[in-house]
C-alpha cells in the first residue's frame, strides 16, 4: 500500500512530528513529501486547500486522501508503540477533533517556529522523501 504524508516543510512542529513518525515507522510504510513541493501544491489544488501556508497534514492512502484530524489519526493507528490506541479518537464527530486540530494549526509557528527554507532529511532517511 502507497501511504504519503505531505507536511508543511517550514514548520518546525511539522518537521518534529515526520521525524516522530519516522522513528516508530521502523517497516517504512510511509513516504514523505513537504507541500512547499510540486507534489504536494498540486494535492492541495486538487483539494481545494490553501497552498501558501498549508493548514493541514494529508496523507494519501493509495486512492484516498485524508486531512486534519483524520490524518494525523491514520498515521498513528500505523505506528509502534501505545501510539495506535489514539484511533480511539475517530469516534469523536470529526467537527470536533477538526477544532481542536485548525487551532494547533492556526498557532504552530507561533508555538514552535518555522524556517525561511524546506526541512532537509538527513541521508540515512532521504530515500523515504519523494521530490
Amino acid at each position: 500500500m502507497e501511504r504519503v504524508i505531505f507536511f508543511d516543510g517550514v514548520c518546525d512542529f511539522c518537521s518534529f512530528w515526520v521525524k516522530f513518525v519516522i522513528r516508530r515507522d521502523p517497516q517504512g510504510k510511509f513516504r514523505f513529501a513537504p507541500l512547499q513541493s510540486p507534489m504536494g501544491r498540486e494535492v492541495c489544488r486538487t483539494l481545494n486547500l490553501p497552498e501558501d501556508p498549508p493548514q493541514s497534514v494529508i496523507l494519501k492512502e493509495n486512492n484516498r486522501t485524508f486531512t486534519q484530524s483524520a490524518a494525523s489519526l491514520r498515521i498513528l493507528k500505523e505506528l509502534t508503540g501505545l501510539w495506535p490506541l489514539l484511533y480511539a479518537l475517530i469516534a469523536v464527530p470529526a467537527p470536533l477533533r477538526n477544532l481542536v486540530y485548525r487551532f494547533i494549526a492556526t498557532n504552530r509557528y507561533r508555538w514552535f517556529g518555522k524556517e525561511e527554507s524546506c526541512f532537509v532529511p538527513a541521508p540515512e532517511i532521504r530515500s523515504r522523501f519523494l521530490s
